[in-house]
């Protein structure tokens, strides 16, 4: 137990969301482990992948656009995460001096900014995503990598990305809400 005028050390945002992320940081956060299971998934596809190709002589037309596709889902989501637990890059030279009413303030502003700029993303995604998931026509088909497995990775990766985008956007604007109100330190 710690004594009452010893003060707690500082959130590193490792530990798991910030707490300013609200129910949705917490979400995301544990959301996280399907993406790090993916990662693992990847690793344990390429091993099999060697061992059937050198080994057996018998390789796979799926395993490469698998791993690619696990891989960048992980990655995608990975701003989101990163974002939900306040962990991402940031320049402190001048941040790290600040009073805490202005580092406040700069956490508002920052956040604010960066929802807005997840929003700008979103909508260029959104012309990507209409190319991907619909014909000339109108009918709803998932953009296919034309090997000879060809699935429709390269659709639901531009629609995943597009709806992670959003997300983000309201992830920044819940920090930034929740930011604003926070008394200063």
């Amino acid at each position: 137990m710690q004594d009452e005028s010893t003060p707690e050390p500082p959130e590193t945002g490792l530990g798991g969301p910030a707490p300013e992320s609200g129910a949705m940081g917490r979400v995301i956060d544990r959301i996280g482990v399907i993406f790090a299971l993916a990662i693992l998934s990847s690793a344990g596809i390429l091993w099999l992948e060697v061992i059937l190709r050198y080994v057996l002589d018998a390789p796979t037309i799926w395993a490469h656009e698998t791993v690619i596709f696990l891989t960048a889902v992980s990655f995608v989501f990975g701003g989101l995460y990163v974002a939900a637990r306040n962990a991402h890059i940031r320049v402190v030279l001048v941040y790290d001096v600040l009073p805490p009413r202005i580092r406040r303030l700069f956490d508002v502003v920052i956040s604010l900014a960066c929802a807005g700029s997840s929003a700008f993303f979103a909508i260029a995604a959104w012309t990507s995503v209409k190319r991907a998931a619909w014909t000339p026509a109108g009918d709803f088909r998932l953009e296919t990598t034309g090997s000879a497995w060809n699935p429709p990775t390269p659709g639901l990766l531009k629609l995943f990305l597009f709806l992670i985008l959003i997300a983000m956007a309201v992830q920044f604007l819940v920090l930034a809400w929740n930011y604003w109100r926070r008394k200063a330190d």
